[in-house]
């Protein structure tokens, strides 16, 4: 896809399934847990893991979804000492180096903004290459509203002072793209591949790329 870099002035990124390939997350909220947690509480996995997901996908939307405090001390479990034990799967996607530096190379601002609770944006951040290629990182926790919703959108221009309609937001999520684009976003991108273990996703509601490299800026 052809996009007009002339008229972006900031680009607002997702951090997984974005920058950071998604198998991460999926592994550890659908194995690596439950798996943890049978094994911490003495029970078969079998028949816990489903009433576990279960537990979890009532939250999908709010900020406690997201909140590594709020599932430790629900599941009696230390999170963030469970997703280091499986760390060495925290890789970036294709691409991710040579897209951010040339957003810096042509001017654009280069925002991070994720509903990753703090504890596990640090983790990442160590553990990746992407913090000095950004000019700003924030997670949705430090609004108190996850980027569902409109509030969150509110408190982020007041902080950032960015021009909506000159902004380009990238994410995998479709709830959080329809929340931007309510809010005035001008310009919006999904990725249909968050997860380098599965297959694309066919993205209708926006437009979509797999990889970065389609719609690098070099040249512009």
């Amino acid at each position: 896809m052809k996009i007009d870099w002339n008229t972006i002035d900031t680009v607002l990124l997702d951090m997984d399934g974005t920058l950071l390939d998604l198998h991460f997350d999926n592994f550890f909220w659908l194995t690596h847990l439950p798996r943890r947690y049978a094994e911490h509480h003495g029970l078969c996995a079998n028949k816990t893991t489903p009433e576990l997901h279960k537990r979890l996908n009532a939250k999908r939307g709010t900020l406690e979804w997201y909140c590594l405090e709020h599932w430790s001390q629900e599941l009696s479990l230390n999170i963030r000492q469970l997703k280091e034990e499986i760390d060495y799967l925290i890789t970036e996607r294709p691409f991710v180096q040579e897209f951010l530096e040339q957003l810096g190379a042509h001017g654009k601002q280069r925002i991070l903004i994720t509903n990753a609770h703090p504890q596990s944006l640090d983790l990442k951040l160590k553990l990746t290459s992407i913090k000095p290629l950004l000019d700003q990182v924030y997670s949705s926790h430090e609004f108190g509203h996850p980027k569902e919703s409109p509030i969150f959108w509110q408190l982020l221009e007041r902080r950032q002072h960015f021009n909506p309609a000159r902004t380009l937001f990238i994410d995998d999520s479709l709830p959080v793209l329809k929340a931007a684009a309510a809010y005035g976003i001008g310009h919006l991108l999904a990725i249909s591949q968050p997860d380098s273990r599965t297959a694309p996703i066919i993205i209708q509601e926006f437009p979509s790329i797999i990889h970065f490299d389609e719609i690098l800026p070099d040249g512009e």
